[in-house]
Formats: structure tokens, sequence, C-alpha cells
């Protein structure tokens, strides 16, 4: 597994920190499996959010939301698979939160579970 780089460990405290300010409650940080790894899982009232935190400081290989690829929706999956086995939710989402320079996107239902 890859290890979180300094500038993506304060991209994660900074996504965190805006998603606190907008209600949602920190339930993990960088929730790893073999296989996957999830940034944080949040609650949102009744709903638990799985969020992906990228960050890009130029455009030049693509925006932030563009390296959210299918294969790594796969992973994200397959933690969130592994983080609900034995917890009952009744609502689940994944989220992206973007940080592109200093400008913070956060997209709620970013992508469907298959």
């Amino acid at each position: 597994m890859q290890a979180v780089t300094a500038s993506g460990a304060l991209a994660e405290e900074q996504a965190a920190r805006h998603l606190a300010r907008q209600g949602l409650k920190i339930l993990a940080r960088n929730y790893r499996c073999r296989g996957g790894e999830i940034d944080l899982v949040c609650r949102d009232g009744a709903t638990l959010v799985f969020v992906e935190v990228r960050l890009r400081t130029h455009a030049g290989f693509g925006g932030a939301a563009a390296s959210i690829t299918p294969a790594k929706q796969r992973r994200l999956m397959l933690a969130a698979n592994h983080y609900l086995a034995g917890k009952p939710w009744p609502a689940c989402r994944f989220d992206a939160v973007l940080l592109d320079g200093t400008h913070i996107d956060w997209i709620r239902n970013a992508f469907d579970a298959v």
C-alpha cells in the first residue's frame, strides 16, 4: 500500500475539517483493508458516508475528479463492504472532496455502488 504523503495528509485534514463544519461526524480516517482504503468515514445523520479525498495542485494530469477512476471506485467499494461487515446501516453513499489548489469541492453521491 502507498503511504500517505505529507501533502495528502494535510488535504485529508482540510477535507475532514470542511465536512465537520458542514455537520458530518468523522468516524474513521484512512480505513484500510486488503485491496482498498477509504480516506474518511463519516456520518451524515443516519447515512454512512465514505469519502475519497483528492488533491491536485494543477490540472496537467486532469482535475481531481478525473483521478477517481472506475478501478479506484471498485477499491473504495471493496473497503466499504469490509467496513460494513456486521454493521447495519440504513443508508450509505460515496462522496468526494476535491482540492484543486485552494478551492474545495464536496461532491455528494460522487458515484454509485455497483
